[in-house]
């Protein structure tokens, strides 16, 4: 007959399964359901931003047909507005963005808290809204990251399981945003998670479909910008098209090294004085250059259908540049991804109208370069060259895009990291915070891997001391370990067969942990759900030689439920598709 199980070992039992929950298939399935969720966050995101705009603007991007004052006033009201809502609240809820993101993946495995993701809606809502230089697509890859990391932490998925849900929310915010699915999905892989696996790719697609389904649904399926017919006119333009790309790296090395300029000078400052002073230079700029404000992408369809002249796009980039890095820098809490979008479109389209001087006959369309001036300013600020081609193919729906545009953003990526020294504008924010995002390849091998899935479950917790009857009882089940926690005392394994050998070798009426000759290995605890990168670091902290597992989910959680051991972890190393290890 067969045992009942009591609810708290269904709980156990459960738990369990759902730790060793990062088979393909599952994460595929629950991929679609953070697509969608996160969908719907940049669906209200965007809603709110808009219906806000029109009750002021008649259109959400013609803050062009605003008064001077008004342009002035604007930014000053929303930093204010922004500096009292997160000096607000709590320190710990004030920091959000992609920056926080990627710091949550590094050193929180994936958890990102919910009050983050609230104090992001509502301070980018409130940027965007007020007109400061940012753009809406940093926002969203937060709030879809979340998205992904409270359906991992809901369903009590392993830490591995949470890093490509995080990936899917990703994917999903910036296709929901874009209209640019596999954009999405590239981007989420090369700048965020900085891995391409397979584990990886599947379940981020999904999301970014279902997302996209989603945003088409409610705003259609047209692009965010309106891109005429383009084609580069003849290979005798590679030239031109090389230099533009020089140029643009040159333009994201002052991006970036503006952005790093503003961080640093702000440190010293209470917050709602950062950002106050962060509006009054994004105001000042606006009176003069008001096509800086805001997310700017009626600035990119103008510029490309030739509206606006040749100076005017060059302080579009000048004061784009100064209104973006200031803002951010002084704790604005928006996106740069958009503001480099229209300083690449402008810089291009400038260079574009250079060309058509200097040889008339043979250039393309200034479009053609705004296209590309887009892809090189975003694919060597963040050091993403194949997510940038990808926007790129995806915004113009054209293929004769790719050959110009693969020259312009290689030759940007090179100006800005080679001649210039700048990394990825986020890894840059990130070591300005003492924080390190360095990938290795054992790292990256060992976090895709759940604890749960290496442990030992054929384990016996045993007291110090216990009879010759108890010891039989247990050596019945054939314990590959024992643990034992000794009152007061470290804990620590031994092998099963150390205690068979010893008792057959005397007659023993009780035996004594302590003095039993055996094999003993110091433990420590860890988390059902950690990974075994999380695993390894615990065993170098504490100089231990194995682990034992424990559910912090569960009311019983110092209940051990399997051991692993360093020698268990290095196999999963150089034998990565390893057996699984179901629970019985």
């Amino acid at each position: 007959m067969r045992q009942q199980r009591t609810p708290t070992e269904r709980r156990l039992r459960l738990h369990i399964r759902m730790a060793m929950m990062d088979r393909l298939g599952h994460l595929a399935a629950v991929s679609v359901l953070v697509g969608l969720l996160s969908g719907l966050v940049i669906i209200a995101f965007r809603l709110l931003v808009e219906w806000a705009q029109l009750s002021f603007l008649d259109d959400p991007e013609n803050y062009e047909g605003l008064s001077w004052y008004w342009r002035l006033l604007l930014p000053i009201l929303g930093g204010l507005l922004i500096g009292l809502l997160f000096n607000s609240v709590d320190k710990k809820y004030r920091t959000v963005g992609i920056i926080h993101t990627m710091e949550r993946l590094a050193y929180h495995q994936a958890n990102l808290p919910t009050g983050n993701a609230v104090m992001q809606f509502l301070g980018a809502a409130i940027a965007i809204i007020f007109g400061h230089s940012v753009g809406r697509e940093g926002p969203a890859i937060h709030l879809g990251a979340t998205s992904g990391s409270r359906i991992g932490q809901w369903l009590h998925l392993p830490n591995n399981s949470n890093r490509t849900l995080v990936a899917c929310g990703v994917a999903a915010a910036i296709a929901a945003s874009f209209n640019t699915p596999l954009a999405g999905v590239i981007f989420s892989m090369e700048v965020v998670l900085m891995e391409y696996t397979l584990a990886g790719f599947i379940p981020v697609i999904l999301a970014a479909v279902a997302a996209t389904a989603l945003s088409q649904l409610v705003f259609g399926a047209a692009p965010a910008f309106d891109v005429p017919a383009l084609q580069l006119g003849s290979l005798a333009e590679l030239p031109y098209v090389l230099i533009t790309g020089l140029v643009i790296g040159g333009l994201a090395a002052l991006f970036i090294h503006s952005l790093q300029y503003f961080s640093r000078r702000a440190t010293d400052q209470p917050l709602w004085q950062r950002t106050t002073l962060g509006g009054l230079i994004v105001g000042l700029c606006a009176i003069i250059i008001p096509e800086v404000m805001s997310l700017g992408y009626d600035t990119v369809n103008h510029a490309m259908v030739g509206d606006i002249g040749f100076w005017l796009l060059i302080a579009i980039v000048a004061f784009k540049i100064l209104a973006t890095t200031a803002g951010l820098g002084m704790g604005i809490p928006g996106g740069l991804i958009g503001p480099t979008l229209v300083i690449g479109c402008a810089a291009g389209t400038a260079f574009g109208l250079i060309a058509a001087q200097v040889d008339p006959g043979s250039t393309s369309n200034p479009a053609l370069y705004a296209m590309i001036g887009m892809g090189a300013m975003m694919g060597a600020t963040l050091q993403a060259p194949l997510a940038a081609l990808i926007a790129l193919l995806e915004l113009t729906a054209n293929p004769n895009i790719i050959l110009p545009g693969m020259l312009a953003i290689v030759s940007a990526n090179l100006i800005s990291s080679q001649l210039f020294g700048k990394e990825s504008v986020f890894i840059t924010l990130m070591r300005a915070r003492g924080l390190d995002y360095s990938e290795d390849p054992v790292a990256q091998s060992l976090r895709r891997v759940s604890i749960a899935k290496a442990m030992k479950q054929n384990i016996a917790s045993c007291p110090a001391q216990l009879s010759r009857q108890q010891a039989d009882e247990i050596l019945q089940q054939q314990p590959q370990w024992l643990l034992l926690q000794p009152a007061g005392k470290p804990a620590y394994i031994l092998p099963g067969a150390d205690l068979a050998l010893h008792l057959q070798s005397r007659n023993y009426e009780t035996i004594d942990f302590e003095q039993l000759p055996a094999s003993r290995r110091s433990v420590v605890a860890i988390d059902l759900r950690a990974t075994l990168q999380e695993g390894l670091e615990q065993l170098r902290q504490h100089r231990c030689d194995a682990l034992y597992i424990v559910d912090h989910a569960s009311p019983d959680h110092q209940l051990a439920l399997g051991i692993v051991t360093r020698e268990d972890i290095e196999e999963h190393y150089q034998y990565p598709a390893a057996t699984d290890n179901p629970p019985s």
